[in-house]
């Protein structure tokens, strides 16, 4: 379980980096700000600073889980533990609040949340 916990909760983080990498680096292009629903170039232009905001919050969270998978590994259990269950609790709940918003972003909330949700329960099993 342990290292179930540990490579699920790795990509989970990569996830959220792809994640800060559309919103927030590559969100003016319409491949992208499509994914999230958004129609055209004005729309994409009104949104873009809010989706540029988010992108970090996404790039946090992964450094955060990236760095508690560090501590964990160096003999530092309860701080990187706790940072792992905190990044990945906070990528599902971000999940589960995407696809109660908007049940059509089911897709992209399950590849949001699926890793994350099995990090922690490995992590729970370990």
């Amino acid at each position: 379980m342990l290292v179930l916990c540990h490579v699920a909760a790795l990509l989970a983080a990569i996830v959220h980096v792809l994640i800060w990498v559309m919103e927030s680096l590559r969100f003016s292009r319409p491949e992208v700000y499509r994914r999230f629903r958004v129609r055209d170039d004005t729309e994409a232009a009104a949104i873009r600073p809010w989706a540029f905001n988010q992108g970090f919050y996404n790039l946090f969270l992964a450094i955060g889980t990236v760095v508690g998978l560090i501590l964990w590994a160096s003999d530092h259990d309860a701080a990187g533990k706790a940072m792992v269950a905190f990044g990945c609790g906070s990528m599902l709940a971000a999940a589960l609040v995407l696809v109660a918003t908007d049940r059509r972003m089911a897709r992209a909330a399950t590849f949001q949340g699926a890793f994350p949700l099995v990090a922690l329960v490995a992590l729970v099993l370990t």
